[in-house]
């Protein structure tokens, strides 16, 4: 049976539309992944290590996570300030986690995440995963490598620039934490779109002027991927799903001419 592209069809103009297609990257990933026995095989690995990284980074969590809300806002003894304190520590809790996923199991799993966009581009069409080269190796490794630092930066940024509304009694930790939470789905979406990038020898500037035309798109298609966290044993599953996901967003940013042509370096498919 043959199976239509999986590049997505984009308008080349930013609209309101974006959030849903950006959200449906997430059923296209799912669906390329378990059509193609390759990308299968990856994934399942790739799920095994997230499943136990995802388990030590909740236990992690639920241990500490009170002593760090206690540090910002002291538990207080009224039954009903105690059930504020409370929720705020379960906000608080999910999103820590949902940061602490996207920053640890990513690192985790770095040695897999290139095959596993090549893989997709060779379904995509028009790419052939070049020939293994040293030199080519460890410059990809340095444009990685400083692009990654780059994007946790801007993560750790915004979540720095909204803390101060925890000084704000009840009112500011809620409104700090479904900020935080709107801005890790923003952060996702270009997390995933830039690791294509990367490895395509892109500029960072040209990943951030991306960001700015289509953050809708790249709105929607985190927000699938931080709910794709919550959906127990599939959340396993979250990191080749947002590693396709992101694939395929680049590609069809590409194809509706969104993106420019990769760098002549970078350029490793014909």
């Amino acid at each position: 049976m043959t199976h239509p592209s999986p590049v997505p069809t984009f308008s080349n103009r930013a609209g309101p539309a974006d959030v849903i297609q950006g959200l449906g990257l997430i059923y296209r990933a799912w669906s390329l992944i378990f059509r193609t026995p390759a990308l299968m095989r990856l994934s399942a690995l790739c799920a095994a290590v997230t499943l136990v990284t995802l388990g030590a980074l909740f236990v992690l969590l639920w241990m500490y996570s009170p002593d760090m809300l206690g540090w910002m806002w002291t538990r207080p003894e009224p039954w009903y300030a105690r059930a504020v304190w409370y929720l705020v520590l379960v906000l608080l809790f999910l999103v820590l986690l949902v940061v602490g996923a996207n920053v640890v199991v990513p690192l985790v799993l770095a040695p897999l995440q290139d095959p596993l966009s090549e893989l997709t581009e060779a379904q995509c069409g028009d790419f052939t995963a070049p020939p293994f080269r040293l030199g080519s190796f460890f410059r990809g490794l340095a444009t990685g490598v400083g692009h990654t630092l780059s994007r946790i930066f801007f993560l750790v940024l915004g979540l720095a620039v909204l803390f101060p509304l925890n000084l704000i009694p009840v009112v500011g930790s809620i409104a700090w934490t479904v900020l935080g939470a709107v801005w890790t789905m923003l952060w996702l979406g270009g997390e995933h779109l830039a690791a294509p990038m990367t490895r395509r020898l892109y500029p960072f500037a040209e990943v951030r002027q991306v960001l700015r035309q289509r953050w809708l798109l790249c709105l929607g298609f985190g927000a699938g991927v931080y709910v794709l966290l919550w959906v127990p044993i599939l959340n396993s599953l979250f990191l080749p799903v947002a590693i396709v996901g992101g694939t395929l967003l680049y590609r069809g940013l590409l194809a509706a001419g969104s993106v420019p042509p990769p760098p002549s370096s970078g350029l490793v498919g014909k």
